[in-house]
């Protein structure tokens, strides 16, 4: 399913032409605005991108024909071709590749500098993530969150509110891998408790977080144990872990219409979560997408009532770089 606002849209990229434009896109933010260190190919081509991105899925916004805003999606499938996924490189996710059901990595979350004033771009890829884990029945999604730099200090609120209150369970919780830091790095820039708890203001922390990770909370998520420093790309990050069916009760309300709707996500023969979402992927496009819409509307605010929904399922979708 494509979701149009007036002159933007969001949905999976299509094609090689629309997958460039998200490289060329990260490029600028990540290496250009952020500092990350490039490649002399990337350099040369002007884009970002890694061996994780050959068999990814695309999420981007739209707007006249260009694209201001991506994320990269890599289901389970995704992840067995390509030997794993991209943040097993910086975190444990053994616990997580146990769980039942269809898990997706998230990645690359970026908007263009100048649409970021207006958070339309950042709400529509929020709406598109919602319908692709509807339609391919996601029980986690994970990935990182990042802050631009290299030591975690200049976050230490941010960080430690995380650990003191909202670390994972421990039958589901990732560990920061410190063997994979660049050399020179010093491990002990991993631990998440930086302050005691008693010197933890909430306040000062929220500030302190991104709009991301902000909007993560929001939604329920949890976070794996340590920091990476990913000094290449000149960021330290955390992991972020949600399960579907763990999402805000407002949230749920509004995406699937009830409270707890999305309970037995990570089963497969759970008949009444699934009948629901199956309702939702085969609702006739064409007429009101009464679930659906709820979700956006929520989400869209007042950009809602221009929303329109189209059924994409047909496009052919080239996944080549």
């Amino acid at each position: 399913m494509a979701i149009k606002v007036r002159d933007y849209e969001v949905r999976l990229a299509r094609n090689k032409e629309e997958r460039r434009q998200v490289r060329a896109l990260r490029y600028d933010v990540f290496i250009e605005e952020e500092g990350a260190t490039p490649s002399p190919e990337q350099q040369a081509l002007r884009e970002e991108w890694d061996d994780y991105d050959r068999y990814a899925d695309y999420l981007i916004v739209l707007h006249a024909g260009r694209v201001v805003g991506t994320y990269r999606i890599i289901n389970r499938a995704a992840a067995e071709k390509m030997g794993g996924f991209y943040t097993e490189t910086e975190f444990n996710l053994t616990k997580i590749k146990r769980a039942r059901g269809n898990i997706a990595e998230m990645s690359r979350a970026c908007v263009a500098r100048e649409y970021r004033e207006n958070a339309l771009v950042m709400r529509m890829l929020w709406a598109g993530l919602g319908e692709y884990i509807v339609k391919r029945k996601i029980a986690i999604l994970f990935g990182v969150a990042s802050w631009v730099g290299k030591n975690p200090v200049a976050s230490a609120q941010a960080i430690s509110y995380l650990y003191y209150n909202h670390l994972a369970p421990l039958n589901m919780r990732p560990t920061v891998i410190t063997d994979n830091f660049a050399e020179g790095v010093n491990p002990k820039l991993a631990r998440m408790n930086i302050l005691p708890e008693v010197f933890v203001d909430r306040d000062m922390a929220v500030r302190e977080m991104t709009p991301l990770i902000k909007g993560y909370l929001r939604l329920g998520a949890r976070f794996g144990r340590g920091v990476f420093i990913d000094a290449p790309f000149n960021s330290y990050d955390v992991f972020v872990l949600l399960k579907t069916k763990d999402i805000e009760p407002a949230y749920q309300k509004h995406f699937l219409g009830k409270e707890n709707a999305l309970a037995g996500m990570e089963d497969p023969d759970a008949g009444g979560t699934m009948r629901t979402i199956g309702k939702i992927v085969s609702f006739p496009v064409t007429g009101p997408l009464k679930v659906m819409g709820a979700f956006i509307e929520f989400l869209l605010r007042e950009d809602a009532a221009d929303a329109e929904y189209r059924d994409d399922s047909k496009d052919e979708t080239d996944t080549e770089n």
